[in-house]
């Protein structure tokens, strides 16, 4: 059975009137108790019907939502809890419950420099009582990674209300290349991660030019107001499209590659594709595959494929052959080098 705002704020209510046995609480003061508190919580005036909270009180006696609760009526006139102990905040909660919630807040917890997230601390950490009291703590099962040394994550949830309210910012940035930060006035897009990273695609002010900012290189942020945020749209799909990682180079830059994968390495390749365009063209006796995919050569390109070793060679293009097989020569001479 579906519940929805209003319901809930109802139902609580009426649990915390009869948690009260001070006071002896008939359908009208019920009536009274919950027309204030949607008002309190929502700002509705009209009063809540008589119909409305029998039919809440019928839901609660039921097991439609689990609560089961011991509604009685003494002297068919006065509701109260038949346990003076009982409350809906208070249930018991199956094993499956218990298992969802507690990977549910293992998942929530990966992104806890979000505001967004880090107003759920409090109920979280209730929930998480409530269960390690109802059953036996045990190690998460679902694990995600992340890098919570990182530098720059303390800068997530600024950039994220930058981005939400529409801020201009003024960003103390050092590339891995400068020896010195530059300010640099950006009107910021989105967030992205990659790799385990975090990036900020900002479009500089006064120019139609994206920058890509990785957080950990971000020494400083600061608002400006002065500056009316550019509100030209950004697509994060259209601008990713054809790449792999965050370099995006031009639309011209876009490349057929094609590469032979051993029998060892091809399942890996087919059941995650290096990238969306990816297609196998080929598939030999011994289990070897042969895929394309259109997409930019960029270091991020390279980098994944330098990773499959001599489990991966590239076709072509062959300006991207060769600079796979400087890599590989080079590290092989390093080997031999340290021998």
């Amino acid at each position: 059975m579906a519940t929805n705002k209003n319901a809930l704020i109802r139902y609580r209510t009426i649990d915390r009137c009869l948690q009260n046995t001070g006071r002896k609480w008939t359908l009208q003061d019920l009536i009274e108790e919950c027309s204030q508190a949607l008002y309190e919580y929502e700002g509705k005036h009209s009063e809540v019907s008589k119909r409305t909270v029998q039919l809440d009180i019928q839901v609660m006696r039921s097991d439609k939502l689990g609560y089961n609760a011991p509604i009685i009526v003494v002297g068919r006139k006065y509701y109260t809890y038949g346990d003076p102990d009982y409350t809906i905040t208070d249930l018991p909660i199956d094993q499956m419950d218990m298992d969802v919630l507690q990977e549910s807040m293992e998942m929530l917890r990966q992104f806890k420099d979000f505001s967004l997230f880090r107003d759920l601390n409090g109920v979280i950490q209730k929930l998480e009582d409530k269960i390690y009291r109802g059953k036996g703590e045990r190690k998460p099962i679902i694990h995600l990674d992340k890098n919570e040394n990182l530098k720059g994550l303390a800068f997530i949830d600024d950039l994220y209300q930058a981005i939400i309210k529409k801020i201009v910012l003024k960003v103390s940035y050092q590339s891995f290349k400068a020896r010195t930060p530059s300010d640099l006035v950006v009107h910021p897009l989105i967030l992205k991660e990659y790799n385990n990273r975090w990036f900020l695609i900002a479009r500089k002010h006064d120019q139609d030019l994206l920058l890509t900012m990785a957080l950990d290189r971000i020494h400083k942020i600061d608002l400006v107001l002065g500056i009316e945020y550019d509100d030209k749209a950004f697509d994060a799909d259209l601008y990713y499209r054809d790449t792999i990682g965050v370099t995006v180079l031009s639309k011209k830059a876009v490349e057929e590659v094609v590469v032979r994968v051993d029998r060892y390495n091809a399942p890996y390749i087919t059941t995650k594709p290096l990238h969306h365009s990816q297609r196998l063209v080929n598939r030999e006796d011994d289990g070897a595959c042969t895929y394309t995919l259109r997409v930019h050569n960029n270091f991020e390109l390279q980098r994944l494929l330098l990773g499959f070793g001599a489990g991966l060679e590239v076709i072509k293009p062959r300006r991207l052959r060769g600079q796979i097989k400087k890599a590989l020569r080079m590290a092989y001479e390093q080997y031999e080098l340290r021998i």
